[in-house]
């Protein structure tokens, strides 16, 4: 094969980049450009679906242009996305019917609040793995449908394509010639059967989505399709299969080498997600969700997940909005001014409280605020409050028996060492940080490359390499008055009581 690179597809909340993978299994060029979430009402988050393709294009070139390649040196494509955001599109033409409902957006949930008294709570749950909530993609489908005039008749006619962001992206780079997804994205749908690795004929019938709108779910390492250079204006001459697609955080884990059940991960990006693989078989935990981590080789492995919306947005709402940081400042050299957070405590409930609380209601708080408190205090909580949340979820594990010897950690955030300390401390287990902290487009890559022979799986574990190894030093006492503080925190924003915490999910 004289492709010398793999490249990948990384189409997070805030930006689209463009990595490039040599044969050695490491990032050679990366390039990126911002995806920008459009606000039209208070709690709406939408995308322009066209803006969304174009930065992702303009990435990919610029990843090009660095590394002197063309079409003719990638010997795949592997596409990895964040992932309930969706969008509705026309199969002729390729024009969105509305611009894409984003994660985080709340519009939907007059919809969720009527399935839920339709009973249809426990059949989600059971079935998926997921919640009834504004979160996952069936509402948003379903709201483009009853909201957008005509879309509905254009929809059981089959004229139009729906998909999560991994099927836009994979439509536009073949074309309009390939109209799939994978395995782990459509798990996050709510309308995906964990038990049959379909589409759920009762959640979409009892949903009014038609089936004939949806993309059919491949295996992760399926060939999706091929991009041809010249119909997206790249260099090269030689199309290029598409070999990989896979939900976000589920790369992630697959970067991270947690190939084992039981193995645990947590990124900390613009959202917080832990997810532990829990090997060939769906466990449903209380407060968790359930998802497909992926598909390949002919094994599907299952994660039990927990995500939580606010994590390192926190971050950058301190500075855009309540300007406690500097456009350049460092949060973590203005988190160490001050030994701790003075009892301050931030619960980042911005859109709700996701995993493991599921309250649709709470609303954001600083908790703790006396006259010697300054800004480096609440810069601090914010900091503190992602390792907060990540505690929330791994509780849950142990509870349900499932031990955490260690935790790896990736994302931006992960780069801070304040914060991998903490979060050790707070946990009482080594949190382990690896030299390349963008295990997601590696993840999706290496995928993509055994796909074509590039790599096996055993050499993706041999291959993981630790930066730093942060052991607890906290004491239990200390740790256990803090987080004490923090579940009265959340429990000023959820109105209930901290012995409830955490709770059974999918309770609003």
């Amino acid at each position: 094969m004289s492709a010398r690179y793999v490249m990948a597809l990384d189409e997070g909340s805030t930006s689209a980049r463009a990595v490039l993978v040599d044969l050695e299994g490491e990032i050679v060029a990366e390039a990126r450009n911002p995806v920008t979430p459009l606000f039209p009402k208070p709690r709406w988050v939408e995308l322009d679906p066209m803006a969304l393709w174009q930065a992702q294009r303009l990435s990919m070139d610029a990843v090009m242009a660095k590394a002197g390649a063309s079409s003719d040196d990638i010997a795949a494509i592997g596409i990895t996305t964040h992932r309930e955001t969706c969008l509705i599109w026309d199969r002729r033409t390729g024009e969105p019917v509305h611009p894409a409902l984003m994660w985080m957006s709340k519009q939907t949930d007059a919809i969720v609040e009527s399935w839920r008294l339709d009973g249809l709570d426990d059949e989600f749950r059971k079935r998926t793995g997921l919640f009834n909530d504004s979160f996952f993609t069936a509402a948003k489908l379903a709201w483009i449908l009853e909201n957008v005039p005509g879309v509905r008749e254009r929809a059981e006619r089959g004229e139009l394509a729906a998909g999560t962001v991994d099927t836009w992206l994979l439509w536009q780079l073949t074309g309009g010639r390939s109209h799939f997804t994978d395995h782990s994205e459509a798990s996050r749908t709510a309308l995906f059967s964990l038990e049959t690795l379909d589409w759920d004929e009762k959640l979409t019938e009892a949903c009014t989505i038609p089936q004939r709108l949806l993309p059919p779910a491949l295996p992760s390492d399926s060939r999706f399709g091929e991009m041809r250079p010249a119909e997206v204006g790249l260099p090269g001459n030689t199309s290029v299969p598409v070999m990989a697609i896979m939900g976000d955080q589920q790369a992630g884990m697959f970067g991270q080498a947690c190939f084992e059940p039981g193995s645990v991960k947590n990124t900390y990006g613009t959202a917080g997600v832990l997810t532990a693989n829990s090997g060939q078989q769906p466990a449903i935990l209380d407060g968790l969700t359930a998802s497909v981590g992926w598909t390949a080789a002919g094994s599907t492995a299952y994660e039990i997940e927990g995500v939580v919306f606010h994590c390192g947005q926190t971050l950058q709402w301190m500075r855009e909005r309540l300007g406690v940081l500097q456009p350049d400042e460092d949060a973590e050299t203005v988190a160490r001014r001050v030994p701790d957070s003075g009892g301050v405590y931030i619960v980042p409930a911005f859109a709700g409280l996701c995993a493991p609380h599921w309250s649709r209601d709470a609303k954001a708080s600083i908790v703790g605020l006396t006259l010697e408190t300054g800004s480096e205090h609440v810069v601090r909580a914010g900091v503190e409050a992602m390792a907060y949340q990540t505690r929330d979820n791994i509780d849950v594990l142990t509870a349900a028996g499932i031990p955490v010897p260690e935790l790896k950690v990736d994302g931006g955030a992960a780069r801070s060492d304040l914060l991998c300390q903490f979060q050790a401390d707070i946990l009482g287990i080594p949190v382990q940080r690896p030299t390349e902290l963008e295990r997601t487009a590696l993840g999706i890559a290496h995928i993509a490359g055994m796909g074509v022979g590039l790599w096996k799986q055993e050499d993706l574990s041999t291959g993981w390499q630790g930066d730093r190894v942060f052991e607890p030093t906290m004491t239990e006492g200390r740790r256990e008055e803090l987080y004490s503080g923090w579940c009265e925190a959340v429990r000023t924003v959820t109105g209930r009581h901290s012995e409830d915490i955490p709770l059974r999910g999918g309770q609003a």
